[in-house]
């Protein structure tokens, strides 16, 4: 199998990448923050995941072997597919994945685009004795309550998953709990 490429980026699509690699340009389906990292020209190492159908062979390339690896458990889920596990990836951050698994918070993941409440059940049930938390999510899953409220106020205000959790990370780590501060905080993100 192909388990990493190396290669300039020739080309930015929709959904992918082309990348040349040993002259040959490869399309190399890819999450929406990578593509939107990189640019055209810069020389770009991905770990690659090939899926093989009997009509197409399809590449999907991560920037991190942690996020190759919950594609490869995300594909283990009936009824997900590469098409929608690659949506998960491009909607939701690793982290993100992990406090809606370890909160019990299967409706996070049936905001991302292809994913029901019943596949997003499926979801939280498979990859919860799959994932391991990190030490770093112990404090995050205290955090998740507040947080959640904030992310369901930016995206009730129109923010799309991806701009709320990027507004909500980029808060200070002792920004205050109270949830109104906190979304006033969140929304000068986008000022």
């Amino acid at each position: 199998m192909i388990a990493t490429l190396r290669g300039e980026i020739t080309q930015i699509e929709d959904t992918a990448l082309i990348l040349e690699v040993g002259g040959v340009g490869m399309r190399v389906f890819a999450p929406a923050p990578l593509r939107t990292k990189l640019k055209v020209g810069e020389v770009a190492f991905l770990y690659t995941h090939l899926v093989v159908r009997e009509d197409a062979l399809t590449l999907y390339g991560f920037e991190s072997q942690a996020d190759r690896d919950l594609f490869n458990l995300l594909l283990g889920v009936d009824g997900v597919g590469p098409k929608v596990a690659l949506s998960v990836l491009s909607t939701l951050t690793l982290d993100a994945v992990q406090r809606a698994i370890f909160a019990e918070e299967a409706d996070l993941l049936s905001r991302v685009p292809g994913v029901g409440k019943k596949t997003a059940q499926k979801i939280a049930l498979h990859l919860k004795d799959k994932l391991k938390p990190s030490d770093a999510l112990a404090h995050v899953a205290a955090m998740t309550d507040f947080d959640s409220e904030v992310l369901a106020a930016l995206t009730a205000l129109g923010y799309s998953v991806v701009e709320a959790q990027a507004a909500i990370q980029s808060l200070p780590k002792d920004a205050p709990t109270d949830v109104e501060e906190r979304l006033r905080m969140a929304l000068g993100y986008f000022q």
